[in-house]
């Protein structure tokens, strides 16, 4: 699996890491529309960017992509070790035994839908993820773009919480390709 202290963190997830919220702000709405298909199979290291979250132990973390037999594109969370930006990733409780948990879909955001504040970046929506009715992480909304034009190895998300027809600005977070999962997915949990 591609999470085991895996990648350092390059100079350009850094330095988008240590931006301020208005300049995340404008590089959300120049990005480009990532590649579902080319998302698939692989993990990245993610990085929300409010230090409060390390207190939730979810500053630090691993989004993974599949497609499900019926070629719908999903994702999946894990948690990782917390040790700060400078390091790599560590899936938690263990590479070998990954935690695999809060599933959203993939897809285009749709013009017409809820949820289409970023028309040109990729949804995930975690209230299509197959989690439990009573997952609180249900009510998350990631708007997902390209930080470089054309490359899928850094990306710049922005989280919502849809909370009935509000929705409330979370925050900006950080994904670095990793590398390929292995035994990803086949389909969402439920």
């Amino acid at each position: 699996m591609a999470s085991r202290d895996a990648g350092q963190p390059s100079t350009e997830y850094r330095d988008l890491a240590r931006r301020s919220r208005s300049e995340l702000e404008r590089v959300l709405v120049r990005g480009d529309t990532p590649s579902a298909d080319a998302l698939t199979g692989c993990e990245y290291g993610g990085w929300n960017r409010p230090p409060h979250l390390g207190f939730l132990g979810i500053r630090k973390f691993i989004k993974g992509f599949f497609r499900t037999e019926d070629d719908r594109h999903f994702g999946y969370n894990t948690p990782a070790r917390q040790d700060g930006l400078d390091h790599g990733w560590s899936a938690s409780p263990s590479a070998e035994e990954p935690k695999r948990f809060a599933y959203y879909r993939v897809t285009p955001v749709d013009t017409e839908g809820r949820d289409n504040r970023y028309l040109h970046a990729l949804l995930l929506d975690y209230s299509r993820g197959g989690n439990a009715t009573l997952d609180v992480s249900r009510v998350i909304r990631d708007f997902l773009v390209r930080v470089e034009p054309g490359s899928d190895e850094l990306l710049l998300g922005k989280a919502y919480l849809a909370l009935g027809p509000t929705r409330l600005f979370s925050n900006f977070f950080l994904l670095q390709r990793l590398g390929p999962t292995t035994e990803p997915p086949t389909s969402p949990p439920g």
